[in-house]
C-alpha cells in the first residue's frame, strides 16, 4: 500500500507553480469578501476542481489521455486554501490600524511580515497535534469540508472535471458581471433599502444585491443562514425601534438606523461574540490539554524514524528552528511598532502563548463544523480582552498599547485561520493517501506568497471603493470591532459597556437554548457566533445570505438527501465558489482601473429604472442560480 502511495506523482514544479497562483488568487478573493461581507468560505473545494481542470488540460497538450493524479490535485488545493485562510486572519485585524488612525496607508513591509509569521505559526503549532486531532480522533471528529473536498477528488479521478469546472466559470462570470453593472456602469444598485418613521421610532428593512452573499448562503446551508438573519432581525428590526429614538433623524430614516447600529446596536453582537468565544475555547479543553501532551513528548526524542516516509510530518527540529525564527521577527515587529522594550516582550510572551492556545481551539472546532463556521472571530475578540487587559493592568496606554493590543490579535488571528485550514487540508490528505510532509511544505509555500499580496489589495481597495476600509461597501466588520475595542481601553473611544453587556447576556440565553436543542438529538441548532455575527453585519447582507441557505435546504428537500448532502449540493457549491471568485476579483480589478485613473460609467439612467432593474435582476440571479444548483 505505501509503495503504491510514493509512486503516485504528488509534488513537482507544475504542481507548486498552480498551486501558488491559486493562493493567490484564493486569497485576494477573500480579502475582498471578508472586508464586504465579514466572513471568508473555504477555497479547498473550487481550488480542488480547478486544479484538476488545469491538470487535465496540460496532459492534453502533451497528448497524454488521463488527467493529473490525484495526489497533484491535493497538493494544489492545499496550497490555494493557504492564500484564502491567509487572507480571513489579515483582513479582520490590520485594517484596524487604519480605522482608529494609526495609518494612514498599509505599511507594505510590516503587513507581510505579520502575514507570514502568524499564517507560519499557525502551521507549525498545528504539526504536531496532527496526532491528536486527525489520526487518534478520527471518529469523534467529522471534518465536514475536508471529507467532502476528499470526495471531490476521488470523483475526479473517475470522471471528467470540464463540467464542474464550467459550473465555477459560469458562476464567476456572473458575479463579476454584477459587480460590474453595479460599481462601474451604474446600470444597477448596490443595495435596496427603505427606512420609514412610525410612532417616532425608525424601522429599516434592505437587502445587498450580491451574488457573492447569496453564494455564501448556500455553501453555510439554512440553519446558519437562518442564525444570521436571525441576528440581523435581532439588531435591525427590533433593537433599533426599541433603542433608538427617530425624532432626530426624521429628515432621513434611513442615515438615522445606519447611525444607530454603528453607535449601539453592533456591541450587542461584540457582547455575544465575547460569550461565543469564551464558550468555544471551554467546550475543546480535553482537546487542549491532549495537544499540549503531544507537543510535549514530540519534543523527546524522534519517533519518525519507525513512520512510514508517506505519513511523517516535518520534523520537530525544523519545526522549532522555523518557531523560533518566526517569533524572533515578530519580536522585531513589535519593537518597531511601539519601540517600548517592555511591551515588546509582554506582547511576544502573551502572542506566544495565546497563538498556540487558538491554534490548538481553530483545529479542534474545524474537525467539529468545518472551516467556513470556526468562530476565529470571537477568539481574535478573547485575544483582543486579554491582552488589552494585560498591557492595561502593567500601565501602558495611547497609541503603543492599541497598537501592541492588536499587533498581538493579528498574529493570533492569522494563526487560528492557518491551522484550521491545515487541520482540514491534512485530513483531506488523509483519506486520499497524500504525504502529511509535503502538504505541510505546500501550506507554508502557499502562505508565503499569499502574504505578499494582502497589504497591495487592501491598499489598493482602501484608496478606490467609495468610503475606502470601514465604509458601506467595505465594512470590515471585524476590524472595525477590534478597532473599537482597542480605542477604549486605550484611546478616547468610549464603549457603550451597557450595550455589551445586553450582548453578553443575549449570548448566554443562547447557549441555554442551544444545550436544550442538543439534548433533544434537534437537527437545528442556535449556534452562537453566527448570530452575533448577524447582528454585528449591515442587515442588508444576512438577507441574501438567507435566500442562498433556503436554496440549499429546497434542494435539498427535493433529492431527499440525508445520507449524503455534500454530494447533492456539490454542483450548486461550485457554481457558488464562481459567484464569490467572479465578483471578489471584479472588485478588485475595478479598483485597479481606478487607481489609473479609468473613472466610472455616468450614463444617466433614471434611479427609479435602475432600482427596477435592480429588483427583477436580482429575482433573475436567484432563479437562475436555483436552477442551475439543481443540475446533476
Amino acid at each position: 500500500m505505501s509503495n503504491k502511495s510514493i509512486e503516485v506523482p504528488e509534488l513537482n514544479i507544475k504542481v507548486i507553480v498552480i498551486g501558488l497562483m491559486l493562493s493567490v488568487v484564493m486569497g485576494s478573493a477573500n480579502v475582498y469578501l471578508g472586508l464586504k461581507a465579514g466572513m471568508t468560505v473555504s477555497a479547498s473545494i473550487p481550488a480542488a476542481v480547478v486544479g484538476m481542470l488545469i491538470l487535465r488540460a496540460a496532459r492534453n497538450l502533451k497528448g497524454q489521455s488521463l488527467g493529473g493524479s490525484i495526489l497533484e490535485a491535493n497538493q494544489i488545493q492545499t496550497a490555494a486554501s493557504a492564500g484564502e485562510s491567509l487572507a480571513a486572519g489579515i483582513i479582520f485585524t490590520m485594517p484596524a490600524l487604519i480605522l482608529i488612525g494609526v495609518w494612514k496607508e498599509f505599511d507594505m513591509l510590516l503587513t507581510t511580515v505579520i502575514a507570514f509569521t502568524g499564517g507560519l505559526l499557525g502551521i507549525l503549532f498545528m504539526i504536531p497535534m496532527r496526532q491528536v486531532f486527525i489520526v487518534s480522533n478520527e471518529d469523534n471528529l467529522q471534518y465536514p469540508e475536508g471529507v467532502a473536498c476528499a470526495s471531490v477528488l476521488e470523483a475526479g479521478q473517475e470522471k471528467s472535471e470540464s463540467n464542474n469546472a464550467m459550473s465555477v466559470v459560469k458562476g464567476a462570470l456572473l458575479g463579476g458581471a454584477f459587480k460590474g453593472l453595479i460599481s462601474f456602469a451604474g446600470i444597477l444598485k448596490g443595495n435596496l433599502e427603505n427606512a420609514f418613521l412610525s410612532g417616532n421610532r425608525i424601522f429599516f428593512f434592505g437587502a445587498d444585491i450580491s451574488p457573492a452573499l447569496l453564494a455564501v448562503g448556500f455553501i453555510v446551508r439554512l440553519n446558519v443562514a437562518v442564525l444570521i438573519f436571525i441576528g440581523g432581525v435581532i439588531g435591525w428590526l427590533v433593537g433599533i425601534p426599541l433603542l433608538g429614538h427617530g425624532i432626530e433623524h426624521a429628515a432621513d430614516p434611513v442615515e438615522g438606523a445606519w447611525t444607530l447600529w454603528s453607535t449601539k446596536i453592533r456591541y450587542i453582537g461584540v457582547g455575544a461574540m465575547v460569550v461565543g468565544g469564551i464558550s468555544s475555547i471551554f467546550k475543546v479543553r480535553k482537546g487542549l490539554v491532549d495537544a499540549i501532551k503531544v507537543l510535549r513528548d514530540s519534543q523527546i526524542g524522534n519517533k519518525q524514524k519507525n513512520i512510514p516516509l508517506n505519513q511523517r510530518d516535518i520534523p520537530a527540529k525544523a519545526i522549532n528552528i522555523f518557531s523560533g525564527i518566526a517569533i524572533i521577527l515578530v519580536a522585531g515587529v513589535y519593537y518597531y511598532i511601539t519601540k517600548n522594550i517592555a511591551i515588546t516582550a509582554i506582547t511576544t510572551v502573551i502572542m506566544i502563548i495565546m497563538a498556540f492556545f487558538f491554534t490548538a481551539v481553530a483545529s479542534y472546532i474545524v474537525g467539529l463544523v468545518g472551516n467556513s463556521n470556526s468562530p476565529v472571530s470571537g477568539m481574535t475578540i478573547t485575544a483582543v480582552l486579554f491582552t488589552g487587559g494585560m498591557l492595561y493592568v502593567f500601565g501602558f496606554s495611547g497609541t503603543e498599547g492599541m497598537v501592541a493590543t492588536l499587533g498581538v490579535a493579528a498574529i493570533v488571528c492569522c494563526a487560528a485561520c492557518t491551522s484550521g485550514d491545515v487541520c482540514n487540508d491534512l485530513k483531506t490528505g488523509q483519506i486520499v493517501g497524500a504525504s502529511p510532509y509535503r502538504q505541510q511544505i505546500m501550506q507554508i509555500a502557499g502562505v508565503a506568497v499569499a502574504s505578499l499580496v494582502m497589504a497591495p489589495i487592501m491598499q489598493l481597495l482602501h484608496e478606490n471603493t467609495p468610503g475606502g476600509i470601514g465604509g458601506r461597501e467595505l465594512a470590515a466588520p471585524q476590524a472595525g470591532l477590534f478597532a473599537s475595542l482597542a480605542n477604549g481601553f486605550f484611546g478616547d473611544g468610549i464603549l457603550p459597556w451597557g450595550m455589551v453587556a445586553i450582548g453578553s447576556v443575549l449570548g448566554v440565553i443562547l447557549l441555554i437554548g442551544d444545550s436544550f436543542l442538543e439534548s433533544k438529538n434537534s437537527t437545528f441548532r442556535l449556534h452562537l457566533m453566527p448570530v452575533a455575527v448577524g447582528i454585528y453585519l449591515p442587515f442588508g447582507l444576512s438577507t441574501p445570505i438567507l435566500i442562498g441557505g433556503l436554496i440549499a435546504h429546497f434542494i435539498l428537500a427535493e433529492n431527499d438527501s440525508e445520507k449524503n448532502p455534500d454530494n447533492v449540493l456539490q454542483g450548486g457549491v461550485l457554481l457558488a465558489s464562481g459567484l464569490i471568485a467572479g465578483e471578489s476579483l471584479m472588485g478588485i480589478i475595478l479598483a485597479l482601473l481606478a487607481s489609473a485613473g479609468i473613472q466610472n460609467l455616468s450614463l444617466g439612467l433614471d434611479p427609479n429604472v435602475v432600482t427596477t432593474l435592480t429588483f427583477f435582476s436580482a429575482i433573475g440571479t436567484v432563479w437562475w442560480f436555483y436552477s442551475n444548483s439543481r443540475s446533476k
